[in-house]
């Protein structure tokens, strides 16, 4: 890894050092990487097309899926070539706009992710506690509203990160310790006081993803008790089956994004540990939604293999 004589406290170019440690294996770490990118496109791809064609998917459920099928697939996007690049050319530069560009839609569009799984809960919420109103409640006009406000969110409360991050002093480093340029990550090659900057990632956490993750576990506390009230026990494992495909999704979600956080602000835990689950978080998610609802989704499941010719068992 070459890096350049500090000459400048603002870079045109930092230098993504990838996984410390561990880069005499990034060629072999690059195959599941690589491997879980393409079922992503092929999955969040075969996905947003299916609910495209199929008016039958013209639902809430789907339609919040649609959004975050499409989020998936911007993230990781975003991420994953430039990290490729990296393990396979050692291309390890990338210039002062782009980087500040990649944080930006990185962390903007996790945190809408995060909204469209808790917009998720709430249809799964009101399909189950309040059947009746369902359709009136979530029309097509709130669903685009309730979307259109997620996305909103994001790009508002993430707006500032580039503008933050280019204000900063680097005299220290232009080496990021990192795969992407992560806000954290590039925050702590500033030579100033950060308490501010630290603070406001703090906030911005818990206004997006810690509060969308309260709002959900309150959402699927109250629809296990309308479905254990259920006095049917069929009726109790359908509506199980229904969420169940979703709580698989925001597990594999929310489990590595906590680990992520807590790590850069309190933790102390190996650098290529922490990456690692940091590209985790961010790859494998999108690779797995579409898995997980097309198998445990009873309608996605049904068209896909009506497309597909294959009958179902």
């Amino acid at each position: 890894m070459a890096v350049a004589n500090w000459t400048t406290s603002h870079p045109s170019t930092f230098i993504l050092v990838g996984i410390p440690g561990l880069e005499e294996e990034h060629v072999w770490i690059s195959i599941p990487f690589c491997s879980a990118y393409i079922l992503s496109l092929l999955g969040n791809g075969f996905l947003l097309a299916l609910i495209r064609v199929e008016r039958t998917l013209y639902e809430p459920m789907y339609l919040f899926l649609a959004m975050l099928a499409l989020a998936d697939l911007i993230v990781s996007t975003t991420a994953v070539p430039k990290i490729l690049c990296n393990f396979w050319f050692r291309d390890q530069t990338i210039h002062v706009n782009m980087c500040l560009a990649q944080s930006f839609l990185i962390h903007s569009l996790t945190a809408m992710e995060s909204g469209f799984m808790l917009a998720m809960a709430f249809d799964r919420y009101v399909a189950i506690c309040n059947p009746l109103r369902h359709s009136a409640i979530l029309t097509n006009r709130t669903v685009g509203m309730i979307g259109l406000g997620i996305v909103m969110r994001g790009a508002v409360l993430l707006g500032p990160h580039p503008f933050l991050l280019q204000q900063l002093p680097y005299c220290r480093t232009n080496v990021i310790s990192h795969t992407y340029c992560e806000f954290m990550a590039l925050v702590k090659l500033a030579c100033v006081d950060t308490r501010v900057m630290n603070f406001y990632s703090l906030a911005v956490a818990f206004l997006t993803g810690g509060l969308d993750f309260i709002l959900i576990v309150i959402s699927y506390i109250l629809i296990l008790s309308a479905i254990f009230s259920l006095h049917s026990k069929e009726a109790q494992l359908k509506s199980l089956e229904t969420c169940s495909s979703h709580v698989c999704v925001m597990l594999v979600f929310y489990i590595p994004a906590v680990f992520t956080f807590l790590c850069h602000r309190f933790g102390h835990v190996a650098p290529h540990v922490h990456i690692l689950i940091a590209n985790t978080y961010l790859i494998f998610p999108p690779m797995m939604n579409p898995i997980i609802y097309g198998v445990r989704t009873q309608g996605i499941r049904q068209r896909a293999l009506h497309i597909l010719g294959i009958k179902p068992a």
